[in-house]
This record gives C-alpha cells, structure tokens and sequence, in this order.
C-alpha cells in the first residue's frame, strides 16, 4: 500500500514520476483567472488563525460542511461562532470528504505552506490549531509571501469596469515585490439587463466614466473607454459569466431601443434581452481583438439557487449548481459573428457542465487559425470540475478532438491565498496521464518530447498565449 500524500502522489509509473519532479514541479506559476483581492495583495493582508486564512468566503468548504451537518453559524459565522469553533467545525467535516478533492488539497496546503503533516480531523485538531497559528503569529505567512512561496508569476484578478484599479496601480510601485498583478475586465453586470442592479450600475458606470447614460450610444462609449482604460493598466484578458449561451440577429438601432426600455424601468422580454447582450457582447469582442486581448467565456453556471439563503447571505455562498443550457447553436453563431469581421479574438471555453467538454473542443476546431496556436481553447475543469476525474476528463476531451500540447493549463478561480496547490494537483495529474501513455505504448518513450509538453502545458504556453 502506497503511503498518503507521498512524494509520488498519483504518480502511478517511472514516466509518471520522471516527467513531475524533472520536468513540471519547479515551474513557476501563471494564474491567468482568480478572485483575489488586489486590495489584499497590495496590503499584503495577515492572517490571525488558520480559520481566516481557510474558511472566511470559501464555498467549497461551506457546502461540504453543510452536507455534514454543520450549523449554519459554523459554517459562514455568527451567533457568537469563534475561529476555533468553525475549524473544529471543519476539522470534524474533513474526514468525511474522502474521494472529494478537498480531502486532497486541504492536506497540500497544511503540508506545503506550514509543514503541517498530521491527518486533519477532530482528535488532531488543537494540534493543528496551535502550530498554524504559532507560524500565522510570526508575520511571514501574509498574502504576498503565501505568493511569493507559490512560485506565482502572473496573477489576474477579476474587476468590473467601474472600478478605479488603484490597488493594481499601487502594486506595481512595490518594492521587492516580483509577481505581476493585472486586472481581468469582467462586464457581466454591463450585459444583465434584467437585473434589479442594472439601473443602479448604469448610473455608477456614468459617474465613472464622467458623463450620464442616457441612450446606447453612450453605453457603448462608456464600455470603450474603460476597456481602453484597463489596457492602459496591463489588463491583456476579459473574462464572461454566461449562465446561457445568448445569440439574436439584431441591430444597434433595435440593442439601442431595448436599452432603452430598460432605463425607462419597463419590462424587457427574454428575446429582447438576447438582443441586447448579442449586440453588446459582439461589440466588446471586437474591441478585444483589437487590443490583442484574450477573451474568456463562462458558461452554464446555475447561480443563487436558494432564493431564501441568498436572501440571508447573498450571492457566492455555496447555493450555485450546474446549468444544462443548450451551448452549441448560439455559441457557433455568437463566435462566427466575430470570426465573419476577422475580429474574432483569442477565445477560451469553459461550461461548467462535463457533458459539454466535447461539444466544446469540436466547436473549437471551427475558428481554429490565424496562426496563433491554440487561439481558441477548452478551458481547465472549472469549478464543480476542478476534480481528479473532471481534470482529466476535460484534458482527454481536448487530446481527443484537438492538441492537449497547445493547452494553457491550469487556474486557480479562488479567492484563497492557499489555493495554489490546485496547480500542483493538476501538473502531477497531467504527467501521469502522459506517463500512463507511453507506458502503454500509446506515446514514444521520449523523455525530451513527453517533458516538453508537460512544461509547456504547465507553464510555457500560457506564458505565451496571453502575452504578458
């Protein structure tokens, strides 16, 4: 029986085991999609105990916590609920998650950052406890030292347009601080015309830029010049939650006539809404393009799903699940639309929904050119598939219909500081699914062939895809 969580962790043969530790282990990181706070990283935020580090705004834990029977308070805090109370709460969950990958990456990122190797669960709990602590109290485990031990080379976080990128601004002017942190531009809320938010956001997006919204035309100079404002700040990437795919066939007169409606405060259909986004959406990819940004597409996520909990905690709080939206149709002509005025820009796909993988990587071979490799990619297991099996999974969706060697690997989509032991999970995956070929006589043993494409989809590709 192999010991847990050894050196050769799902490294099943020698090639395996070569390619990781010779090859991927030691490359830097490229964390091309994240939630974290460039507030936090500028003020290189501290972290008083392992729960704050661990369980403040984690999701993925809550919902596991919940499934085991966590009250509430112990799970997002309350109700006089201390620190101590919430990781006992899950110390006593880990155990549970066997087969989950949290099991797998709460124990990396005991071991890796804290040198922490006793098994999580209640017994070992106040152990745990105290030695995180005693290393969180010496002041080297802040935000950016948790990056700098991560090896991060690019980190973009996810920003809408109004904000300021202060926080950005100010990193750069950081002494001693070595890893490049870059806004991502995220317009969902420009798209989502039926939104309770919609009309509030409009008038902040006014103030931002200047100059009230009053009709489209407006709307649309406003998002040209914040989109020309985050280029000037380094951003190089957009980034897009589409729940459902939208396609219309409209104009700028009909988008503009929708548009306003929607100040009006009047009902806008769920065709007219289509319209809208079309448009709108066809007219920031072509601005992308222009810039040489790389644009990606979030799809069928099932958001706020408990009407009474998002009442109570509001969005991003665990009660999200998997869409099943059609994706094929609309995203073909919404990606043809801007491949037809050659402004279609370097594109990567996500669904959140695994039955879509391959749907994805055929359509992908449809744009594909320019002579850019991999323009258009089947982006990481995301989400819901960040597992052993959804990693995998996606990677033998895009080996099969396209060139997993061109892939721009891994992201972390957190907003944890300790997450960056996901990359490490997924390298040691990837070396062992191309171990596991040439073992099998599916691959050449060829160390020099097999070793480069692990340090390019590890690392070398996205270096070079996005630009940075």
């Amino acid at each position: 029986m192999k010991p847990f969580l050894d050196d050769n962790f799902l490294l099943a043969n020698e090639t395996a085991i070569k390619l990781y530790h010779d090859y991927a282990k030691d490359l830097p990181i490229i964390d091309y999609h994240c939630h974290l706070s460039p507030q936090q990283i500028y003020e290189n935020t501290s972290f008083s105990t392992i729960t704050e580090a661990w369980l403040y705004g984690d999701h993925y834990k809550w919902r596991v916590m919940r499934a085991n029977g966590a009250e509430e308070r112990l799970v997002t805090g309350g109700e006089g609920a201390s620190d101590y109370d919430r990781f006992l709460a899950w110390a006593k969950t880990v155990p549970q998650t066997i087969g989950n990958p949290l099991y797998h990456w709460s124990h990396l990122e005991l071991r890796r950052y804290f040198g922490v190797e006793e098994l999580i669960n209640e017994a070992n709990a106040p152990v745990i406890w105290e030695k995180v602590n005693a290393k969180l109290a010496t002041g080297n485990y802040k935000a950016r030292d948790l990056i700098a031990m991560s090896g991060v080379e690019v980190i973009c976080t996810t920003d809408d347009p109004i904000d300021s990128l202060e926080y950005h601004r100010r990193i750069k002017e950081l002494d001693g601080f070595e890893t490049l942190v870059l806004p991502s531009f995220r317009p969902d809320k420009a798209l989502e015309i039926n939104r309770p938010a919609f009309l509030g956001w409009i008038g902040a997006l006014g103030e931002t830029v200047g100059a009230a919204i009053t009709d489209y035309s407006a709307l649309l100079s406003a998002l040209e010049l914040r989109i020309r404002f985050f280029h000037e700040v380094g951003c190089r990437v957009s980034d897009h939650a589409f729940d459902y795919v939208p396609f219309a066939e409209t104009t700028q007169e009909a988008a503009a006539a929708i548009f306003a409606k929607a100040l009006r405060g009047e009902a806008v259909s769920l065709d007219e809404e289509k319209q809208y986004k079309t448009f709108t959406f066809l007219f920031m990819g072509r601005l992308y393009a222009e810039l040489d940004w790389a644009m990606q597409l979030h799809i069928n996520a099932s958001r706020n799903n408990n009407s009474r909990m998002l009442g109570k905690l509001g969005p991003d709080t665990g009660y999200d699940s998997i869409g099943d939206a059609p994706v094929a149709g609309p995203l073909t002509r919404l990606l043809d639309a801007l491949d037809g005025s050659d402004s279609l820009p370097r594109t990567i796909l996500y669904s959140l929904n695994a039955r879509d993988n391959e749907v994805l990587a055929a359509l992908m071979g449809s744009f594909q050119g320019g002579g850019v490799p991999g323009k258009l990619q089947l982006g990481s297991a995301w989400w819901f598939n960040d597992t052993k099996n959804g990693m995998l999974d996606q990677m033998n969706s895009l080996a099969n219909f396209g060139l997993l060697s061109r892939f721009v690997g891994m992201l972390t989509d957190s907003r944890s500081f300790l997450s960056y032991t996901r990359h490490e999970y997924f390298r040691r995956l990837l070396c062992n699914l191309l171990g596991e070929w040439a073992e099998n006589g599916e691959a050449p043993n060829d160390l020099a062939l097999l070793g480069s494409i692990a340090e390019n989809v590890s690392y070398r590709n996205a270096k070079a895809y996005f630009g940075f």
